[in-house]
């Protein structure tokens, strides 16, 4: 005789730590069967954001930026190279400094525009990035009924040339050694960390995600059909986190992430999770 599965939903508030500098996935799948016939299951995924950046340490002597940023897990102070540089200010006069570097100015020609010099840096304007939700709920997991969540990533630099953000996991999504989630092959069997694929097919299972332009597209290539997908770098397999978004100089830069989840009839009930991780980084 069949019964219905019990399922639990876990308050997600319980896990929130806003000191933490990464981003989260929990699924929970907590279910007690006296027969089985259709695995359904309550599915959450938790996200921490913030971001990384790689800071730059000026030499001695050395003049810094009169601006920082700073949160309650870091402060970063933009440094120089220069034999000195900063802005002055006075009665009627704002004066900005560059000394010690090769051939400062504005330079310009057929094909480029070169602005060399400390003047040149926006001032007021810090390097930031979001994730706009930290907990998504996928809900009632069913056999061969994928469901899909997205959020959006926001990068706003104007303080260097560019920036790139990359992402990884620390393993694919698991209960217990046993117990997994694989990361999706898609329909071919061939998408991984740095190939995508289509993977339409309700048949094929896994955790995968895929990145789409909000407006202006500043995803990483492999996206262009709507059906793509890839996985996220494995750290635990020794796989070189990959860049999900990049793009240069400017305000609000933002990308949708959809995050996907299929599993089938045989999926082991439990929690499964796995830690993803951001890293948005300024290039000059």
């Amino acid at each position: 005789m069949n019964e219905n599965p019990k399922s639990e939903i876990i308050n997600p508030k319980q896990y929130q730590n806003s000191n933490i500098q990464n981003f989260k996935t929990f699924i929970f799948r907590k279910l007690e069967f006296v027969s089985s016939f259709v695995l359904r299951a309550s599915c959450l995924l938790v996200l921490l954001s913030t971001f990384y950046l790689l800071p730059s340490t000026a030499p001695a002597g050395a003049q810094s930026v009169d601006s920082s940023m700073k949160n309650s897990s870091y402060i970063l102070r933009t440094g120089n190279f220069n034999t000195a540089a900063g802005r002055s200010t006075g009665s009627g006069t704002n004066l900005n400094i560059t000394v010690g570097q090769l051939s400062p100015g504005l330079y310009t020609g057929a094909n480029f525009k070169l602005r060399a010099g400390f003047q040149y840096l926006p001032f007021g304007v810090p390097f930031s990035f979001s994730i706009s939700s930290n907990f998504i709920n996928f809900g009632l997991l069913e056999p061969t009924n994928p469901v899909t969540r997205t959020n959006i990533l926001t990068v706003s630099n104007r303080s260097s040339g560019g920036y790139v953000v990359s992402s990884s996991e620390d393993h694919e999504l698991k209960a217990s050694e046993a117990a997994v989630i694989p990361d999706t092959t898609c329909d071919s069997g061939t998408c991984s960390e740095t190939v995508s694929a289509a993977w339409s097919n309700t048949l094929t299972y896994g955790f995968g995600y895929r990145c789409d332009g909000v407006g202006t597209n500043y995803c990483a290539e492999g996206f262009s059909d709507s059906a793509s997908f890839k996985q996220f770098a494995n750290r635990g397999s020794s796989e070189e986190q990959e860049t999900v978004m990049k793009g240069t100089s400017g305000r609000n830069h933002k990308s949708q992430i959809t995050y996907k989840v299929n599993v089938s009839g045989s999926q082991a009930a439990g929690y499964y999770t796995n830690v993803i991780t951001y890293v948005a980084t300024p290039t000059y």
